[in-house]
């Protein structure tokens, strides 16, 4: 079973709008809910490709319900651990119809309690060996730094996978955990190692100080430029992207974590995993929403 985790889920609403200017009326010519956080999304894309799931996390108030409703009405289980206080938060992400830009107004989401935190943790425990736990996302208010590291010193020793998608001192945290996959892009592996934009050389000799450090396997998305995978084994595996019409970048680098997982868990091969990987960052790129598993298959043979 692939267990994610997002300890911030939103709803995600997504309008475009003609021209979109700040300080006058604007009006959508198309509006979108999406049910949102980065665990989520991974989710939502493994159960398109026919992989089990559960998401797991926090909600809160009349907007977590929605949420929680949403995915149930997909066929995506959950198992969240539900506040008595606040709202899980809701997000505004703005198409302008005529550049193609984006902006995104994102909340701060619920404060998490210690109780909540620790009833959290209890859910955890039912993990065993052959599990595969997604750890995705931002930290909402009142949660240590550290949670991510707290929750794979958990883990540890029962021979669950994890996997983490995360920035800066939060990822450099669980490398003593040797986390079965990570996935920086190019821009955060720059912050990472305090430099800025990153030669391909220059990410791969990052992704090696990252092996070094734990990480069993590193993915790294580089947007236009495809993504490079450095396996365990030591090879360096690198694809770029098909062409197509870009749509938007929303939930592409969670897309290519859950393409990736379900490449994995069907071959057993790095090559394949990636390839479903690349296809599904690729797949969700060209589409209005998350990629369908339909549409990820239809694009795997450009890989």
């Amino acid at each position: 079973m692939v267990y994610t985790v997002t300890l911030n889920p939103a709803l995600d609403y997504e309008v475009l709008v003609d021209g979109f200017h700040t300080g006058s009326l604007n009006r959508t010519q198309n509006e979108h809910m999406h049910f949102g956080g980065k665990g989520v999304n991974v989710s939502t894309v493994l159960h398109n490709l026919g992989v089990e799931t559960v998401a797991l996390g926090f909600l809160a108030g009349f907007t977590g319900r929605a949420l929680e409703d949403g995915l149930n009405a997909k066929g995506i289980r959950t198992d969240f651990v539900r506040l008595e206080k606040g709202l899980t938060r809701v997000n505004v992400k703005i198409r302008s119809g005529g550049g193609g830009d984006e902006t995104e107004i994102n909340s701060g989401g619920p404060a998490i309690p210690p109780p909540a935190l620790e009833s959290f943790f209890q859910k955890l425990d039912r993990l065993a060996g052959g599990d595969v736990l997604v750890l995705a996302g931002s930290l909402p208010a009142g949660l240590p730094g550290d949670v991510y590291r707290q929750i794979l010193a958990r883990v540890e020793g029962r021979g669950v996978l994890t996997v983490v998608d995360a920035a800066r001192d939060v990822l450099r945290g669980v490398l003593p955990y040797r986390p079965f996959l990570i996935k920086p892009n190019s821009a955060e592996l720059g912050e990472l190692f305090g430099r800025g934009s990153l030669t391909e050389a220059e990410i791969l000799s990052c992704a090696q100080s990252l092996q070094e450090q734990g990480a069993r396997n590193v993915l790294v998305s580089m947007a236009g430029d495809g993504s490079l995978l450095l396996d365990e084994t030591g090879v360096c595996r690198r694809l770029g992207v098909p062409p197509g019409t870009v749509r938007h970048n929303v939930g592409a680098g969670d897309s290519m974590v859950a393409g990736f997982l379900a490449g994995w868990l069907e071959t057993r091969d790095y090559a394949a995993a990636h390839r479903m990987g690349a296809a599904a960052g690729s797949a969700t790129v060209f589409s209005d929403g998350l990629a369908t598993g339909e549409e990820i298959r239809k694009l795997l043979p450009a890989f």
